[in-house]
């Protein structure tokens, strides 16, 4: 069974693993304030040329986002997400658990629009009675969106734009940033420059676990350490973090993994639409969502997972192939071919 539903599914990439076995003995002080943290966050500030920017490294994305939003809103406040923002349709309620609710609004394409932001703000202060609702107090996108879309630099200036004008800090969701980096044209000193905090995805990018949250908004600095142990997101042996960023950041890991992986899905993206098979939307990125007959989807699942997402009518399903940083040109050559044998 060659694996595609997902893009975690295999183990850390070789340069982490070896860094993670080289340094297995060392002795080093706990939750994340050692040497590899240390490297590793210059690391990453010297890649988004925000040297005053603060890094922590957290666990996983449910513990990130939770913490970044909470750690952002007053308690009267909530955060403007899509519809199909991962906070809002896939964590279990993990913003609302904190006593913050998400303000979902409509999205075709996963992405969220300044002219959204601007409308809900402008409604929401518009209204007699404001203070019996929940104030809009952060703006939250994710780079690539659940539908593999990306953000052009111009779309996320807008957007930054609208939210700063209403005091917004504005988050970025990085679960997939390495792919979505591969397929825009939004760098990381872009997102720094522009945005209040965005993290950095590791368990999706060739770490074993770990998500490296930045902080440019001096605003949203203080105590923030307190907050990530309050929330569960502080690792006792934080050196295993610091470990992984710190190969991956070298000599441009982190972008490469992304680059290959999003090459290898245009190369699947392409072999679907040559045998006539329509995507649910056009993805530049890692993941890609062919509309499948349901007899064909039955003949693939024999040798190759997916993810369902959705019945485009009673005979065709829509799914989700992931490419992962570990999946190999002999894996795409398989499904290609098979997908052409159908």
């Amino acid at each position: 069974m060659r694996r595609f539903e997902c893009d975690y599914a295999t183990g850390a990439h070789p340069k982490v693993m070896e860094a993670l076995v080289k340094t297995n003995l060392e002795a080093c002080p706990g939750y994340g304030v050692d040497e590899h943290c240390t490297h590793a966050a210059q690391l990453i500030r010297e890649a988004c040329q925000a040297p005053q920017a603060d890094i922590h490294f957290l666990v996983g994305g449910t513990q990130t986002n939770m913490t970044v939003i909470a750690a952002a809103l007053r308690p009267h406040q909530g955060v403007i997400s899509t519809v199909m923002g991962h906070i809002n349709d896939h964590e279990t309620g993990a913003v609302e658990a904190t006593g913050h609710k998400v303000l979902p609004v409509p999205s075709e394409d996963g992405k969220l629009t300044a002219a959204q932001i601007e409308q809900l703000c402008r409604d929401h202060y518009a209204d007699p009675s404001v203070e019996h609702k929940v104030q809009p107090g952060m703006v939250y996108i994710s780079h690539p969106t659940e539908l593999g879309t990306v953000y052009t630099l111009q779309e996320l200036e807008a957007i930054c734009e609208a939210a700063h004008k209403y005091h917004l800090p504005v988050f970025v969701d990085g679960a997939r940033m390495a792919y979505g980096l591969a397929a825009s044209d939004v760098t990381l000193p872009d997102l720094a420059r522009l945005c209040d905090v965005f993290y950095l995805g590791g368990t999706k990018a060739g770490a074993l676990f770990g998500e490296t949250v930045v902080i440019t908004n001096e605003a949203l600095k203080s105590d923030f350490r307190y907050l990530i142990k309050q929330r569960g997101g502080m690792l006792a042996k934080g050196r295993l973090l610091g470990v992984q960023f710190e190969a991956l950041m070298e000599d441009g890991l982190y972008q490469q993994i992304g680059k290959q992986a999003v090459e290898r899905a245009m190369r699947l993206q392409k072999a679907f639409l040559d045998k006539g098979y329509p995507l649910l939307i056009a993805s530049p990125t890692n993941q890609q969502f062919p509309i499948l007959p349901d007899k064909d989807l039955e003949q693939l699942n024999k040798n190759y997972s997916s993810c369902w997402w959705c019945k485009t009518d009673e005979s065709h399903t829509a799914v989700r192939f992931c490419v992962a940083w570990s999946t190999t040109d002999e894996d795409i050559d398989a499904l290609i071919s098979d997908i052409q044998a159908l």
